[in-house]
């Protein structure tokens, strides 16, 4: 995007101005997962060995398992690159069966890609997938974003795509990806799990812009690559106007991070109701002129999904 392209002095500026900003979020909206009463280990996916015939749940709003049919064929959207570098490839583990996803971005060809479904929202929200970083994946930019929308049909739509650091105005757009932070090259890559959000209450970076805050889980291990890895977040909207919106994430069935007190929207007619699967890199955040992310079993949800079952 161009935005990134900017002199090493801002970005160092943008830098120190996002850690400014995850110490803003830690102290606004600390992390309760230690005392969360939310689910975790089992889910409903516990009664579908490898996610066969999970769609016909009566709790699953949107299900691929990458199995059936033509890459991207039951979604509504492929990213800016077309789909050039989406495939399919070998799953090689149990529980994510014969294929799955594949994203090869290449430095000089395509920044990575991804696929869009829209759904009809509801008030909590889960998204389940199962991931796994090829050994020598570095950074990644952009991760699998959850998005807030005005509508599901025409211009309304779009309302919830870019804006990249403006800060929300609370009746068009509201974000939380969860993604993978290496901490400004501190931890191994691709980092640790972290929470990226856009909302109409979002901090200000020292810059003046706003970039995207940060919910950060310091305490957990670095993400380990070369296994497949099930990822899952939750969202609930808030009433409009007030403060008791909540998200979370678990990595392999166990919470590790819980917030609330969000105040996501002002208006009721923006509801999150876009999913976007994808891995989006930049020569910014890594040298590396092939970095390659494996996606399977995604699933969208209106209660917790949990890690699928062993065939």
């Amino acid at each position: 995007m161009n935005h990134w392209k900017m002199t090493c002095r801002t970005l160092v500026v943008l830098l120190l101005a996002a850690r400014i900003g995850f110490a803003a979020e830690e102290e606004r909206f600390p992390n309760l997962a230690a005392s969360s009463q939310l689910p975790q280990g089992r889910g409903l996916a516990a009664k579908f060995k490898a996610d066969v015939g999970i769609a016909t749940h009566a709790a699953v709003i949107f299900a691929d398992d990458f199995e059936q049919g033509e890459l991207g064929e039951r979604w509504d959207g492929k990213g800016a690159g077309k789909g050039q570098a989406l495939s399919f490839a070998p799953a090689g583990g149990e529980v994510c069966g014969q294929r799955c996803m594949k994203v090869e971005a290449r430095l000089g060809e395509n920044q990575g890609d991804g696929l869009t479904k829209w759904f009809e929202p509801v008030a909590q929200v889960f998204v389940r997938f199962y991931v796994l970083f090829d050994p020598g994946c570095d950074y990644v930019h952009h991760f699998v974003t959850l998005r807030a929308n005005k509508g599901l049909r025409g211009g309304d739509r779009w309302s919830g795509f870019g804006g990249a650091g403006l800060r929300p105005a609370g009746d068009e757009r509201f974000s939380t990806a969860l993604e993978p932070w290496g901490n400004w090259g501190r931890w191994p890559a691709p980092g640790k799990w972290n929470f990226y959000s856009y909302w109409h209450e979002m901090e200000v970076s020292r810059d003046g812009k706003y970039w995207g805050n940060s919910f950060p889980v310091e305490s957990q291990d670095v993400i380990p690559k070369d296994r497949w890895i099930c990822a899952e977040f939750m969202l609930k909207h808030n009433t409009p106007g007030e403060p008791d919106g909540e998200h979370a994430f678990w990595i392999d069935g166990r919470l590790l991070g819980h917030w609330r007190g969000i105040n996501w929207r002002k208006t009721a007619n923006l509801q999150a109701n876009a999913l976007t699967l994808e891995s989006y890199v930049t020569d910014r955040w890594t040298k590396n002129p092939t970095n390659i992310v494996f996606f399977d079993n995604l699933v969208i949800a209106r209660e917790y999904i949990g890690p699928a079952a062993q065939p």
